[in-house]
């Protein structure tokens, strides 16, 4: 089979929140609608990104059901699972059957309805990210992990409060005029460590919200691709796995698995790092914001909170992140949180984002975890040529 060029042609957007109102698969539906838009051919397969649908909604076959809900009986279609990296995942299947010219077309959604469960039970959805035999037997929650590994860095790296504070108040700054964003609030240093404790030291504030939503994509290749005209091309994307609890590994600041899928996506994509224009980076905590930059060789070891907090990474620097708010304000339903990020580097590079437009912006590169950086994936887009 030849190698095609694969472009996203549209994306569609639900705002992130408490969706009472809405099922799981009217999520699905509103925003797979939102991509494939008026007139658009049918996709030649369908794919779903979702983490916990059957404990959140009671649901699985989702790839059949929304297939079904969208009128597109007898088009291929199945659910892609990865903990919170399931929508960057569902989306990288779908990236490689159109690039290797298995199909011409593709409809992504990721999607999770998370609030219709009581917190405990979110809690004990998201541990479903770790070891079930180890971590989970004896009762060690998502965020007490993320919170052991937040006391290690600052201890190990002289990082301070206000520092580890730095990610969560950038990301609310670019929240304000996201109209999909669950908080569009700006926030200071001191709301932040003021805020409820979750896992010392992570506050209430280091910690991404718990809220319904669904962000879909159109990709398409370039036999039936037509006029370019709003296109965002995907240069390379990549996946890679670390170990799989924390604690099992050498050096636990190391994020191994974001390390080798960016290193591989720009390869694949023939761009070096300083060519980007805004990256999308997976702050579920904001130790994981932190070591992600670093991972990916934008901050020096122990310097991603230090360099946020001098602007670094701030709208208007050189290399802008987060740039509709990331998970802390943009929101993190946890399936769908990846195929917000690639909907948002679309609407980067087609000059589609108002307010929140990085001016210039030529290529973008999003990173979706799931776990503790146990997997990482990593994609490279760039505007259509």
């Amino acid at each position: 089979m030849s190698r095609s060029k694969v472009y996203i042609a549209s994306a569609g957007l639900v705002p992130i929140g408490d969706q009472w109102g809405k099922s799981i698969v009217d999520l699905a539906v509103e925003a797979s609608r939102g991509a494939l838009g008026k007139g658009r051919r049918k996709p030649d397969q369908l794919i779903v990104g979702n983490m916990f649908s059957a404990i959140g909604a009671s649901q699985e076959h989702m790839g059949a059901l929304v297939a079904s809900s969208l009128g597109l009986t007898g088009t291929p279609a199945y659910k892609v699972e990865a903990a919170c990296a399931s929508g960057g995942s569902a989306f990288n299947v779908g990236y490689n059957l159109v690039k290797s010219g298995a199909i011409d077309s593709a409809l992504v959604v990721g999607v999770e309805k998370m609030r219709d469960l009581e917190p405990e039970e979110v809690s004990q959805a998201l541990a479903m990210a770790e070891s079930a035999e180890y971590t989970q037997f004896v009762g060690a929650t998502f965020a007490a992990l993320n919170g052991l590994l937040a006391r290690y860095y600052m201890e190990q790296e002289n990082v301070s409060r206000d520092e580890l504070s730095s990610i969560p108040v950038l990301d609310h700054a670019n929240a304000v005029t996201a109209a999909h964003a669950q908080f569009r609030r700006a926030i200071t240093p001191e709301v932040v460590s003021r805020s409820a404790m979750i896992a010392d030291p992570l506050r209430l504030f280091d910690c991404a919200p718990v809220g319904d939503g669904a962000a879909a994509v159109l990709l398409t290749n370039d036999r039936v691709v037509g006029s370019k005209d709003k296109l965002a091309e995907v240069l390379g994307g990549k996946i890679a796995t670390n170990e799989f609890s924390v604690y099992e590994r050498d050096d636990m600041l190391d994020f191994k698995s974001t390390r080798e899928a960016f290193k591989g996506a720009l390869a694949q994509a023939g761009v070096a790092p300083k060519k980007l224009s805004l990256l999308e980076v997976h702050d579920a905590f904001s130790v994981v914001g932190a070591l992600s930059l670093e991972a990916m060789g934008f901050s020096k070891r122990g310097q991603g909170s230090k360099d946020a907090k001098d602007g670094k990474y701030s709208k208007g620097s050189e290399l802008p992140i987060n740039t509709f708010g990331g998970l802390k304000a943009r929101g993190h339903p946890v399936g769908a949180t990846g195929m917000y990020q690639i909907a948002e580097a679309y609407l980067q590079l087609t000059d589609q984002a108002g307010s929140n437009q990085v001016e210039g912006a030529r290529f973008a590169a999003t990173q979706n975890i799931g776990g503790v950086d146990t997997t990482s994936a990593v994609h490279v887009f760039g505007r259509a040529a």
